[in-house]
């Protein structure tokens, strides 16, 4: 079968046939109770295996390159099902130390009662990796683009490390979309997103994926169906709605995001723009090689002067909310949201200021988001 483009896979791929009456949408079925006598599938909700559970998840898999995968009720059901699906009491976890910091906090409160250690890096480079693998090492958890520093890791050599010393490896590619980038590619072996972002890309679902080889998701799945956290067919349905304009949406942030980054570098209110597309950025090359467009996700400093929330409250367009990748611009402080429940020392480790604002952009006119800007700072100063 000729392969199908990308653009062509986000509206088509996974569809549920209407073979009742022909419609030109996957119908939806919530049914929570099907028949078991006489089937090729016993379905169920908590099994990950309804219609559009199923339809949905070979949309995802194809724009990942992967085999098959899992729909789960939140981004965090799907870090913590995928983790702990795959180490037990004893074993040892490398994390990226630069990453979400609810991926962060849940390793921290939740590994002990499992007796399962782990360790942070001290850095993105490939020796920082090297140095933390000790004998009862299992696998390497990794996120790229980072959040909120927008920090680039070298997939290719995360996984020829991971590889060489028998080790899976793990990835929340939520920051990038599979738009912009597919870790597959690089050796990376499981693939998580938080689907509550680029993939529903509208900011009212909220919803996980884990995608994979059959082997790896087979396993997992013997922990997912008795976690419970499968998403509801309703949310299912959702889901694959919005993906159908995913590349549009994306491709539209990207170029915004570049254009207001290198709007925000000339700006003398603004002490420091970290976005990987800029070339100054210190990871722009590797960010060329592995990524497609650079993402729709910037962070800025703003000068030690202004007050953030008063800067926050005073924009008309974008809107202060939390969350991130929705069609509508948000901004946010790491300090007091995404990453609030770090220790101070664990954000000024990460490079985590109090004047730190990080953006996502939306679909609207960059002029009209950079005259937003414009007329918050001025109120500002």
């Amino acid at each position: 079968m000729e392969k199908k483009d990308f653009k062509t896979l986000c509206v088509h791929e996974g569809e549920v046939r209407d073979t009742q009456f022909k419609g030109a949408i996957s119908p939806l079925y919530m049914s929570t109770s099907y028949a078991f006598n006489d089937v090729d599938i016993k379905q169920y909700p908590r099994y990950f295996n309804t219609p559009n559970q199923r339809g949905l998840i070979k949309k995802i898999s194809a724009l990942e390159g992967a085999e098959t995968g899992l729909i789960f009720s939140s981004g965090m059901a799907a870090i913590s099902t995928a983790l702990l699906s795959n180490l037990n009491s004893g074993d040892h976890l490398i994390i990226q130390g630069d990453l979400y910091g609810g991926t962060r906090n849940f390793v921290k409160k939740e590994f002990p009662k499992y007796n399962i250690e782990f360790s942070f890096t001290k850095d993105l480079k490939i020796p920082a990796f090297e140095e933390e693998i000790k004998k009862n090492t299992k696998g390497i958890f990794i996120e790229t683009p980072s959040n909120p520093l927008l920090k680039i890791l070298n997939l290719k050599e995360i996984g020829l490390l991971a590889r060489s010393n028998n080790l899976w490896t793990m990835i929340d590619n939520t920051f990038a979309s599979p738009v912009n980038q597919n870790p597959i590619l690089f050796g990376i072996d499981v693939i998580i997103h938080s689907a509550t972002k680029y993939l529903g890309g509208h900011s009212d679902i909220c919803a996980g994926v884990v995608v994979s080889r059959k082997k790896m998701i087979d396993k997992i799945f013997q922990s997912a169906k008795n976690l419970g956290g499968n998403l509801s067919d309703y949310t299912v349905w959702l889901l694959e709605r919005s993906m159908k304009t995913l590349y549009l949406r994306v491709n539209a942030q990207n170029n915004n995001a570049l254009k207001l980054a290198e709007f925000l570098s000339s700006q003398d209110w603004i002490n420091k723009v970290y976005y990987p597309g800029l070339n100054y950025h210190p990871d722009y090359e590797i960010a060329k090689i592995q990524m497609r467009g650079f993402g729709g996700m910037l962070t800025f400093d703003l000068i030690k002067d202004l007050q953030v929330k008063f800067f926050l409250n005073s924009l008309k367009v974008i809107k202060p909310s939390m969350s991130l990748a929705g069609v509508e611009s948000t901004i946010l402080s790491p300090k007091l949201t995404s990453h609030a429940l770090l220790s101070d020392k664990e954000r000024e480790e990460q490079g985590i200021n109090d004047q730190m604002i990080r953006f996502s952009t939306g679909i609207e006119s960059f002029e009209d988001l950079k005259n937003d800007l414009l007329q918050a700072i001025k109120k500002s100063k």
